[in-house]
């Protein structure tokens, strides 16, 4: 893979050599649509064909778990172009496009089966300027893909950097975006349970499986509120998110109804007052254990903190609230399905961090049987833990673009 990567990086620098009076033409550079196509090659594979209009630094890979061909433009704008428009080929699932850090576009196109990247080229029309990446694929087994999927603990590597640039995932310089990930429950508080599995545990495995994703991503440091079955009050996972310098902390739940069948995941930002009587309810009872325990943290503000907490949401509400909209995107495109209404709100002690954008997903509910079966299923937590990294890395675009307008 270190071969093609230098031989596509080597390519890249080629062909902005050839296209240097192009970089200076005037305008965003747009991707053409009606001249681009991901389709079938007729004895296996497929062929991806995107015409832009003036030449880019880009990168072509793979990412397996699951598998999936990206490709990264610098200042491409992609606005408005309906993914399912170019997708012309059974051989992908579906197609995202989206933003992986300012400045940058990316094409993500999920396999339905293993295929490896065999060629990739740039070619620019000496008369228009207009550029034609041209990627081939061709079909492999499993064991090939993985011995050939990229290696992006750092996702800028090959990719020059345009001036005034900012590599940043972060609003407040160049550092890595530190994610605090709260499996919940844990210990002597096993959560929801249904046949025999407990909620505790299921989050704790997909927990580790969403730090692994994001570290194989880049950009992200993740830290665990814990990494065994124990029991941590939801006061000690706050204060692990402040001790660790979080930027985000997600709490991953997976909930079980007393009565009735729900599906989907919804996403869950602070209020005061809960969205609905069942937002309200679940609140309660994630909440329940801890004060059992003797440590509600709802009692433990005077005056004075309740004014700073109260300063501090109104800087990282709108900031939670747009995180919960990028994840909830994300896990749509990622697994399919999402809650009826995903974004919600309610007076979770967990999401009581005031000065870190905060969010609580219940990924799916253990007391529907179908539910259970995805979440024992690790492709679909494979899945799921991308459709996170997705919107991770969506929020965290916005979030550095709009951080310097929050300063004034």
């Amino acid at each position: 893979m270190s071969s093609l990567r230098t031989w596509t990086a080597a390519l890249v620098l080629a062909v902005l050599a050839q296209v240097g009076f192009a970089q200076d033409l005037p305008g965003p550079v747009r991707l053409d649509p009606r001249n681009s196509v991901i389709q079938n090659r007729l004895f296996g594979g497929a062929n991806v064909d995107l015409t832009l209009s003036k030449g880019v630094p880009y990168r072509v890979y793979t990412l397996g778990q699951p598998n999936r061909l990206v490709i990264d433009f610098e200042d491409v704008d992609l606005g408005g172009v309906d993914p399912d428009a170019l997708l012309d080929s059974g051989r992908f699932s579906n197609l995202h496009l989206g933003a992986p850090r300012p400045g940058w576009s990316r094409l993500t196109a999920r396999m339905a089966r293993p295929m490896i990247v065999a060629q990739s080229a740039m070619t620019i029309d000496a008369g228009t300027g207009k550029a034609r990446l041209h990627v081939r694929l061709d079909n492999a087994d499993q064991t090939d893909f993985d011995a050939r999927a990229g290696d992006v603990q750092d996702p800028n590597r090959d990719l020059p950097v345009a001036n005034g640039a900012q590599p940043s995932q972060t609003g407040s310089g160049t550092r890595l975006l530190r994610v605090v990930l709260d499996p919940g429950h844990g210990g002597l508080d096993p959560g929801a349970e249904a046949d025999g599995t407990t909620e505790a545990r299921l989050m704790l495995t997909l927990a580790r499986e969403v730090k692994e994703t994001l570290q194989r991503a880049g950009g992200f440091e993740v830290i665990l509120t814990r990494d065994s079955d124990v029991f941590i009050s939801l006061e000690a996972r706050v204060d692990i998110a402040h001790d660790e310098g979080a930027d985000v902390f997600i709490s991953l739940h997976a909930d079980a109804l007393e009565e009735g069948v729900a599906t989907g995941a919804s996403v869950y930002t602070l209020a005061e007052t809960a969205s609905d009587a069942a937002s309200a309810a679940l609140a309660q009872r994630h909440d329940r254990d801890n004060l059992l325990s003797g440590l509600d943290l709802t009692e433990a503000d005077d005056r004075l903190t309740n004014v700073l907490i109260e300063l501090a949401r109104l800087d990282n509400a709108p900031r939670s609230r747009a995180l919960s909209g990028h994840l909830v995107t994300g896990i749509r495109n990622a697994v399919g399905e999402v809650y009826k209404h995903p974004q919600r709100q309610a007076g979770f002690s967990v999401l009581k961090a005031a000065d870190i954008p905060s969010v609580l997903i219940e990924v799916a509910f253990l007391s529907t049987s179908g539910e259970l079966r995805k979440l024992r299923d690790p492709m679909w937590r494979a899945n799921m833990a991308a459709g996170i990294r997705d919107g991770l890395s969506a929020w965290a675009a916005e979030d550095a673009a709009t951080s310097q307008l929050r300063r004034r």
